[in-house]
């Protein structure tokens, strides 16, 4: 594998799209409340025009793995953005590149002048889960800021 990370293009929208929607049918978490119904999740690269936010994709000559991004969510604490978007297809899981895209993303919001990284999920998301906690992130007891997500039921923070 020669995998490189690069910034979105929307040439990526329906690529990520699929990849993120497949991933949530694949653990059987809710489909509303989450990045599935999201209209946003269409269009990723628009979205990631927004100043404070970056998206990186992997690929592999030319074949997109998947990708995380950094947003600044509404109501978060000053310096605070949210992990976002952070989905790999299954062929790529378990290689590395999901600590090199969380990598990605934290020299991106140290470029944007965050000091901490604020993320939701599902507990059915045992391997995610597990790479957050390797990590760094930490469990909160409530989620913080306004994602629109409201159906996740796991919140970390990172200080970064």
């Amino acid at each position: 594998m020669s995998v490189i990370f690069r910034d979105i293009v929307p040439a990526d929208n329906p690529v990520m799209a699929a990849i993120i929607r497949r991933s949530i049918e694949e653990f059987d978490v809710p489909t509303e409340g989450t990045a599935h119904t999201d209209p946003t999740t269409d269009n990723l690269y628009q979205l990631f025009q927004t100043p404070g936010s970056r998206y990186a994709i992997a690929e592999d000559a030319g074949v997109i793995l998947g990708g995380c991004g950094i947003f600044p969510t509404n109501g978060l604490p000053a310096g605070c953005a949210e992990l976002v978007r952070f989905f790999l297809s299954p062929a790529a899981r378990g290689k590395g590149l999901g600590v090199k895209l969380l990598e990605k993303s934290y020299e991106f919001a140290k470029e944007e002048g965050y000091t901490s990284l604020y993320l939701e999920s599902f507990s059915e998301m045992t391997r995610a889960i597990a790479l957050y906690e390797k990590n760094g992130f930490d469990y909160l007891p409530a989620p913080l800021g306004n994602s629109g997500h409201d159906a996740c039921t796991i919140w970390m923070l990172k200080t970064l």
